[in-house]
């Protein structure tokens, strides 16, 4: 890597930074706003609900960094011709393909930093906000959503509709399956625990078991039940596919599929932050053939409204793409790369036509 190459690296790492320092300031604010109805239930305060934010700050840079990267380009790559330094290289005989090399190397490097952070710092820490919420403002709160978590291990099906700790939780359904699926029983716990050995301890069981032509009804104080599904792994399940990191996806994916489920809404998941992760680097390179052609003597504040309405119809598609996927029952891997593919191709598309 030359003089040049850092030169422009570090020029448009500084764009890029300046724009996701102001984007995701703001994004913290409005969450700190949203958070204003749940201050004062229980223990949750506003102290509370600042540290709540700054813990989600990563899976908000993560979701908000190719906007940053497209606007940024602009601003950084921008400065750049406006002070006539592309025209100078340009002149001095580089052409746009070495230039975009550079410009390239730099997208790479933001790749390499959503990488850290979306399979590393967002997922960790978003877990720590979700949980720190839930112990303030209750002592046993839903992290599974309206539908809770529904998993199936072999012969039975469990769906997890609270919880309350990492191995704890309450509101505990068990469908017990015959080998042609047939529902052979129904039980429901007011709690679940997990064991170190594997299983987990039910309490205040009750249970309808379907036999012959008549129901069976039975309550048990505690009963064991054995499983392959451990809490961290019911845990995740219970968790938004969006919010997970690419290798937990790939993981629970496999395991769903294993058992005959549906899994299109992580595959979906799974795609769709590959495909945002890809797309950074377009979005980096999206900006310099702007800022050779119609953008080249423009100031900062038209460069960044020019980004800004290119970054938030970005978004917007994706945003349009996921609830399609699932209204229209589409194919998710297509419908995932779909935004990333059109941004690929107009960025190609509009680099082949500067002269």
């Amino acid at each position: 890597m030359g003089i040049l190459d850092r030169y422009i690296i570090r020029t448009l790492l500084g764009g890029v930074a300046l724009v996701m320092s102001v984007v995701v300031t703001l994004n913290g604010l409005f969450l700190f706003i949203s958070q204003q109805d749940d201050i004062g239930t229980g223990t949750y305060s506003a102290v509370n609900a600042l540290w709540y934010v700054l813990l989600n700050i990563p899976e908000q840079a993560f979701e908000m960094l190719p906007i940053g990267a497209l606007i940024g380009g602009l601003v950084g790559l921008g400065q750049l011709a406006r002070n006539s330094e592309l025209t100078v290289l340009r002149a001095s005989g580089l052409s746009v393909l070495r230039i975009a090399r550079s410009v390239a190397l730099g997208g790479l490097v933001l790749v390499a930093i959503a990488l850290l952070i979306g399979e590393w710092l967002a997922p960790t820490l978003g877990q720590m906000a979700r949980d720190y919420k839930a112990i303030a403002k209750f002592s046993n709160v839903s992290f599974a959503g309206q539908g809770g978590a529904w998993i199936r291990d072999g012969e039975i099906i469990i769906k997890a509709e609270q919880q309350s700790g990492a191995g704890e939780y309450g509101g505990l359904m068990v469908f017990d399956l015959s080998p042609d699926n047939r529902v052979l029983g129904i039980g429901r716990a007011t709690s679940a625990t997990a064991q170190p050995d594997g299983h987990w301890q039910l309490r205040d069981y009750a249970e309808s078991r379907f036999e012959d032509e008549r129901v069976v009804a039975r309550v048990d104080a505690q009963r064991d039940l054995e499983s392959g599904v451990s809490a961290g792994f019911l845990g995740v399940a219970a968790k938004d596919p969006m919010s997970l990191s690419i290798r937990t996806l790939y993981g629970l994916i496999d395991y769903l599929r294993g058992n005959r489920q549906d899994v299109r809404s992580y595959v979906f998941a799974f795609w769709s932050r590959v495909a945002r992760t890809v797309g950074i680097l377009f979005a980096t390179l999206q900006a310099l053939p702007f800022v050779f052609g119609s953008l080249r003597a423009a100031g900062a504040g038209a460069r960044t409204t020019f980004g800004l309405v290119l970054g938030v119809g970005y978004f917007l598609l994706q945003r349009m793409v996921e609830n399609g996927t699932f209204a229209f029952n589409l194919d998710p891997a297509l419908l995932a790369w779909l935004p990333t593919a059109l941004l690929a191709a107009i960025t190609i598309g509009l680099l082949a036509r500067v002269r």
